[in-house]
This record gives C-alpha cells, sequence and structure tokens, in this order.
C-alpha cells in the first residue's frame, strides 16, 4: 500500500494505492491552510482504510515546483511519516503528476501549476512511447503573458489555468486548446502510481536527504 500526498499548491491531494486500484482519494482547495488540515486528513484516510502508517510499503510526495509553505508541509510529513516507520520515501515532480493523466496525444502537452501573483511553473511535456510523456527541459516559473509569447501550437494545456489565462489562451490566435476542466486538479491517484513504478524500481529518495523543487524567477 502506498500513500500519495500532495500540497504543492492551494491543491491538497491524497490517496491510498495497494498497486492494483486506488482504494481512496481526495482532492481540496485550501487557503494557507495544509499546516492544520493535512495531518488529520491524513489519519481519517488511512482510518477509513482500517490500515495504520507502519502498514505502508512507501509513501509518494510531491515535491515541486510548487509554493514554498505547501512544499514545505507536505515534504515535512511525509519524512516524518517515513522516518517513524521506516518507509521508502519516494518524491515526485509536481508537473509530473499533471501530465500523467493524460492518454497520448499527437502534440506537445503543456503542464502549469500556480505559483501565485499571477505566475506559473511550467513546462512541456513529449509523449514517448512506453516512458509515457517526458519533460523537454527544465520546468520554469514565469508571467502568464511571458509563458504563452513563446508558445506555439498545436499544443494541450493542462493544470491550474485562472480565469484571465484561460481568456488569454482562448484569444492568443495560436493552436492552443485546454484540457477538460475536470482534468486541471493534480490527482493523487496518478502520484501514488508513479510512485508505486519506481518502489518496484528500487527508485526510492533518502528522507533526510530530500529536498523540494523550487524555482526562481528569470533574471
Amino acid at each position: 500500500m502506498i500513500l500519495a500526498i500532495d500540497t504543492a499548491t492551494r491543491w491538497t491531494a491524497l490517496a491510498l494505492y495497494n498497486g492494483t486500484a486506488v482504494l481512496s482519494e481526495q482532492g481540496w482547495y485550501g487557503r494557507n491552510t495544509q499546516t492544520i488540515e493535512l495531518a488529520p486528513a491524513i489519519a481519517t484516510l488511512l482510518q477509513r482504510a482500517e490500515i495504520t502508517p507502519a502498514d505502508l510499503d512507501a509513501i509518494a510526495v510531491s515535491l515541486g515546483p510548487g509554493s514554498y509553505t505547501g512544499l514545505r508541509v507536505g515534504l515535512g510529513v511525509a519524512k516524518g511519516l517515513a522516518l517513524a516507520n521506516q518507509t521508502p520515501l519516494i518524491g515526485v515532480p509536481t508537473l509530473d503528476i499533471v501530465a500523467a493523466a493524460f492518454q497520448p496525444l499527437d502534440h506537445p502537452l503543456l503542464a502549469v501549476a500556480e505559483a501565485g501573483r499571477n505566475r506559473v511553473c511550467a513546462a512541456r511535456y513529449e509523449w514517448r512511447g512506453r516512458s509515457g510523456w517526458q519533460s523537454e527541459a527544465e520546468p520554469v516559473i514565469v508571467t502568464w503573458d511571458e509563458l504563452l509569447a513563446v508558445q506555439e501550437g498545436p499544443l494541450t494545456i493542462a493544470g491550474e489555468i485562472n480565469p484571465d489565462a484561460m481568456r488569454q489562451i482562448r484569444t492568443s490566435g495560436k493552436k492552443l486548446q485546454l484540457a477538460p476542466v475536470a482534468s486541471w486538479p493534480r490527482r493523487a491517484g496518478f502520484l501514488a502510481e508513479i510512485g508505486w513504478r519506481r518502489l518496484r524500481k528500487g527508485q526510492t529518495d533518502d528522507p533526510a536527504a530530500l529536498v523540494p523543487i523550487y524555482l526562481r524567477e528569470p533574471g
């Protein structure tokens, strides 16, 4: 059983996955409340499944990019559980979780996540057969204006997209399309699947050394 924890932005998501099915999953938007909400939510998730932290085979956590506070809270809780129970820990880049929700496309996917002040963390992904969606380059943190100025279609954009950005995308005059709205929130079930595959390959992280992925604004 693997527990997935994603607090990279204001969106918080949790899931339990046993290698064949997502047994429980939940997600919600909060306003600077992850510090007080996360631990009780995890406890409730485990209680409903009638398991304890000691029963977990691994913990997967969103590693960023994202907000400083959100990443600190999520990684702190994940590390605490891993160290207390000698449970393997697996860090997964936030935008990989966004991309994992999509089937193959005949064009690139632009995955985004909130960064505050009308900025987003973003990375382009290409579908590479059995390897799935793979990022073309390191993620960047930019404004929507800066991001859209350098994009060329055809391109599907997915992730956290605010109303102003939606209007910019639709009026850009470029071959840019929005992913279905229901796919925008990051699902912890996909984080859990990624974590499970890496666990099976022995690709775990050292809880003491694992750090969040923070991005600096260009310039």
